[in-house]
């Protein structure tokens, strides 16, 4: 599927054509919906597309579409047309932040030139944002990437706790970016001249995870020959990162605590109290409360750690932010290999942000890798076909797409006509027009007109 130039939304079908027929005569792409929420559907904050809207819509007027659309990015234009009764309420979306009022009937050269005018805009901004990112220093815009308000809220949290004594738990599903968000915590925060000491609590076998943390002294147990200094002493002066903390067997967690309430360890076979200062960041996939209400971690433990807590979203929930994510990993990956990385076109970028990711984070960087090296399969041929729905999309999309390939099968049986192919549907020309352009169907059709 191609990016849009213009996303318009108007209930009216007529209205819909003529503003759709205008745009397109100036050489600009549109997807036409009926209503606000199918308009947004998918709109990320990397989009390109700039909206096009009338003011009085089914369940939601250009009021609402502005503050929908500035949730996603604030930096998207939103064109309102307004009939004279509608123009307080285009108005008050004006001081919302609008881009252009145009007052009803929309005069085609005041349409196209302020459509040109917000699109050259957009894409300015997107511009700036991608040379800011590859220009920046080393920050947090580098470090936690997305544009999306989530990210950008959570990029404040972050740099704020940083410069904060204290402890910190970071949750989130495998992949979210865990170690990422711990790492620069580390690097910008209090205990940035210090060790990151990393620490998989459930990669090391129960019988070696005290020594491993605590360290020990010659002969405190069989086989200790040697003095060893444990993780936890290792990071003195620095950030102590325990992963997987749910995995900390029971044992572990009440030596754990003493060491987080009196900031002292004792070595395994030692008597010996050594202080230690150090930040301690926990991550964990579970909800330790949870699990400590089921006797699987102790309660006590769960509160002390559960002091400065960072959520950290599936990339499910921030798929605005997937096309700059993978730009960067691409850099990356490209980088490794001296290459120059390769361009990607708006057909891959859509399929990217219509998976589910369950992977997260983690798994867009493997695409990306796989992208680089040739491995990654195109999601759809030059004639427009079939993309997967991934089992998890919602029963939407997943309709969505069987609607798509049923149009596109439809139109491959009747050469592209398309007053063939609406009969067969039993549609009108018009609604399969819409249709068409809802799935970015005749952009890629060479046939599709009689």
């Amino acid at each position: 599927m191609k990016m849009q130039d213009v996303i318009l939304i108007d209930d009216d079908p007529e209205v819909l054509e003529a503003y759709c027929q205008t745009l397109e005569l100036e050489g600009m792409t549109v997807a036409a919906h009926a209503c606000v929420e199918e308009g947004l559907f998918g709109l990320g904050s990397d989009s390109a597309s700039i909206i096009v809207s009338d003011v009085r819509m089914p369940n939601h007027d250009g009021f609402d579409l502005v503050s929908m659309t500035k949730r996603i990015d604030a930096d998207i234009p939103v064109i309102l047309i307004s009939g004279h009764g509608d123009v307080p309420m285009a108005l008050q979306a004006m001081r919302a932040g609008a881009w252009d009022l145009i007052e009803k009937p929309a005069d085609p050269v005041h349409l196209v030139e302020s459509v040109r005018r917000a699109r050259e805009h957009r894409r300015i901004v997107l511009e700036n944002r991608r040379l800011r990112l590859a220009s920046l220093p080393d920050g947090w815009e580098t470090r936690v990437i997305g544009h999306s308000p989530t990210m950008v809220a959570m990029r404040n949290t972050l740099a704020r706790i940083a410069g904060a004594k204290t402890d910190v738990l970071i949750t989130g599903e495998t992949g979210t970016g865990k170690e990422v968000a711990a790492r620069a915590i580390h690097d910008f925060g209090s205990h940035a001249n210090g060790r990151f000491v990393a620490v998989n609590c459930g990669a090391i076998p129960e019988a070696m995870l005290e020594s491993e943390l605590f360290g020990h002294e010659p002969g405190a147990f069989t086989g200790a020959r040697e003095r060893r200094i444990g993780k936890i002493e290792y990071a003195h002066g620095g950030t102590l990162f325990l992963d997987e903390i749910e995995s900390m067997p029971l044992a572990a967690q009440v030596r754990l605590l003493r060491v987080l309430q009196e900031r002292t360890i004792e070595r395994l076979g030692s008597n010996k109290e050594l202080p230690v200062d150090m930040r301690v960041i926990s991550a964990t996939k579970h909800n330790l409360h949870k699990l400590a209400a089921d006797g699987k971690f102790r309660e006590d433990l769960a509160y002390r750690l559960d002091i400065a807590r960072i959520e950290i979203p599936p990339l499910r929930d921030r798929k605005g932010d997937v096309a700059l994510l993978f730009h960067h990993f691409l850099d990356l990956a490209a980088k490794r290999q001296g290459w120059v990385a390769p361009k990607v076109d708006g057909g891959r970028l859509t399929e990217l942000a219509a998976r589910s990711w369950p992977g997260n984070v983690r798994e867009l960087r493997n695409v990306a890798e796989r992208f680089v090296l040739g491995l990654e399969e195109d999601p759809a041929d030059g004639t427009g076909a079939r993309v997967p729905v991934a089992r998890t999309d919602t029963l939407e999309a997943q309709l969505d797409c069987h609607e798509r390939l049923v149009i596109l099968d439809a139109l491959s049986a009747h050469d592209g006509k398309i007053g063939a192919t609406a009969d067969a549907l039993g549609i009108s020309r018009k609604t399969l027009y819409l249709k068409m352009r809802k799935f970015d169907i005749a952009a890629r059709m060479d046939t599709a007109a009689e």
